[in-house]
């Protein structure tokens, strides 16, 4: 099999499988039990915080362990405007973000809270100007992410960062799709909150953790709550928590490396596709992008042909955000950047990994430039 959809999950690497397995032998214990060995796992998710808190440049006591990165992203907006919600009636988000964030401020939206949805240009960006303009005295909180998942465009977050700085408003990243693959540090992007994903980095489904500044006052959300310091309910998950940890410390050490590989493997891909000429559109931007994620579509193929033809070859691409699958509507991204029905139905994503090999981008560009040479007969788009 050849796996081109990293950004929808990555596979177990075998540090993170062999840490989960030995934690799950010699930790396995209630962290909250009183006895020694409830101590001994209790200990064990203690130096992960303080692990993963060094990775972020931030503190043990800011760092909460959750089931992932949907749940980060709900829990920590949800806790950030239950806690202010009495200093306005106003957020702002993007157009872009992905699914779970969007839930959330609809939630809000039906309460009566008013919410500004910021464009992107061509190429999946917000307008600071628009940002700017779009601050009231009553905004509260804004949530956009760093690097979209569909087309790789990253948010100039440092910029957006000191603006809502000055202007003290509450400031959250989906940093899901960046952790582990561009340095991210809290201070330097002055944020107060942000979420990160375990699977996205070759750890364990159902884990993540969130980032919440210790300045920030925050109220559980849940009542009688005490895991998590009251942050969420539920027995920790000690072995998920160490092999995340554990994949987490191993992608920001070979981060640089990683990226050379990455970067070198895209450009192969670009120029194995390159006899389809102006048949073919990269999305994204195209400084700010991350080279991880490449969202392509061809004039006169829907992305939905390119995908099954390369399933039918053992070769794993998708259509968009895994989030989203069974929507008959374009996803937000592509309608953001106002795509209409046709272009959006081209659209596809190759996402790559650390495992992926020359040969796995020549063989699946082979396909794809033979989807095109066997078009006829086909639906157009």
């Amino acid at each position: 099999m050849i796996y081109l959809d990293h950004a929808a999950t990555t596979p177990m690497s075998k540090k993170a499988m062999d840490t989960y397995i030995k934690a799950n032998e010699d930790f396995f214990a209630n962290t909250s039990s009183l006895h020694e060995a409830g101590e001994k796992s209790s200990m064990l998710v203690k130096r992960c915080r303080e692990s993963l808190a060094n990775l972020l440049h931030a503190k043990p006591s800011e760092i909460f362990f959750t089931s992932g990165g949907t749940e980060s992203n709900q829990r920590l907006l949800k806790t950030l405007y239950y806690t202010n919600k009495h200093k306005g009636n106003h957020v702002i988000t993007t157009r872009v973000e992905h699914p779970s964030v969007h839930s959330y401020f609809q939630i809000l939206e039906e309460q009566g809270v008013e919410v500004t949805y910021l464009n992107v240009d061509q190429y999946g960006q917000i307008s600071l100007e628009e940002l700017k303009g779009a601050i009231r005295p009553d905004t509260i909180l804004a949530s956009i992410q760093h690097i979209n998942s569909e087309i790789g465009t990253i948010q100039p977050l440092e910029k957006i960062g000191q603006l809502l700085n000055e202007h003290d408003i509450l400031f959250h990243s989906d940093c899901v799709q960046s952790f582990g693959k561009v340095p991210i540090d809290v201070n330097k992007l002055h944020l107060d909150a942000l979420s990160i994903s375990s699977h996205k980095i070759y750890g364990p489904k159902g884990v993540g953790a969130v980032f919440l500044r210790e300045e920030v006052k925050w109220n559980s959300v849940d009542p009688l709550t005490t895991h998590e310091n009251g942050f969420r309910p539920g027995t920790v998950n000690t072995p998920g928590i160490a092999a995340f940890v554990a994949a987490s410390i191993d992608m920001n050490e070979r981060m640089s490396e990683n990226e050379a590989y990455i970067k070198n493997l895209r450009s192969l891909l670009l120029e194995e596709l390159s006899p389809l000429g102006e048949l073919i559109q990269i999305e994204g931007h195209t400084k700010e992008q991350s080279p991880y994620i490449i969202g392509l579509n061809i004039y006169g193929l829907e992305g939905q042909y390119i995908m099954l033809t390369l399933d039918r070859y053992n070769i794993c691409i998708s259509t968009g955000s895994a989030c989203q699958v069974g929507k008959q509507t374009p996803s937000e991204t592509m309608q953001a950047l106002k795509k209409t029905d046709q272009e959006a139905r081209r659209f596809f994503r190759i996402s790559l990994g650390i495992h992926n090999t020359k040969g796995d981008i020549i063989k699946t560009a082979k396909i794809i430039r033979t989807c095109w040479e066997q078009k006829e007969g086909i639906n157009h788009v």
